[in-house]
């Protein structure tokens, strides 16, 4: 049996570090560089536009009153926890889990980093075709679209996990 075979999908938590260090990196350079709700473009379809998000995904819950910073503060903790602990319990070998849990995580958490210090999300990453625009988001949105595609991905095509022994 390989060493890989041997240790838990946690050795895949440099993934999500790296990610949590990427998104902190672009979110602290957008904060540091532009005023919010600035637009810089970039491609005919793509800009850099600074906003808040005081919701989840495509805003939802913004207008809420300020309990949903708490309730989605709390759905993160929870979600990262159960994470960590299904990592726990794969073998490292098992690489799409492993890497879907870890861009999970990792987008929970720099998500998480920011609804707790600032109370809102920054996104910049800004998609549009003419009147059309696609809600602003971030590396962490990124990696939880990429880690949930990678569950779906590994729901119809991968075997069934297989535990670590404890």
């Amino acid at each position: 049996m390989s060493k890989l075979a041997q240790k838990s999908g946690l050795v895949w938590l440099w993934l999500s570090l790296l990610l949590l260090v990427v998104d902190f990196a672009t979110k602290t350079l957008v904060v540091k560089t532009m005023n919010l709700r600035d637009s810089i473009d970039i491609l005919p379809f793509f800009n850099f536009t600074y906003v808040h998000n005081y919701g989840a995904a495509f805003s939802f819950l913004s207008e809420a009153g300020g309990w949903q910073r708490w309730f989605l503060s709390i759905i993160a903790i929870s979600i990262s926890v159960l994470l960590i602990w299904w990592l726990k319990r794969l073998p490292a070998t098992n690489k799409v889990l492993c890497g879907a849990y870890s861009l999970v995580l990792a987008g929970a958490l720099g998500n998480l980093y920011d609804r707790m210090t600032y109370g809102y999300v920054v996104d910049f990453l800004h998609f549009y075709y003419e009147n059309w625009n696609f809600p602003a988001f971030n590396i962490a949105d990124s990696a939880i679209c990429i880690g949930a595609a990678l569950l779906l991905f590994d729901a119809f095509t991968g075997e069934s996990p297989k535990e670590q022994k404890a």
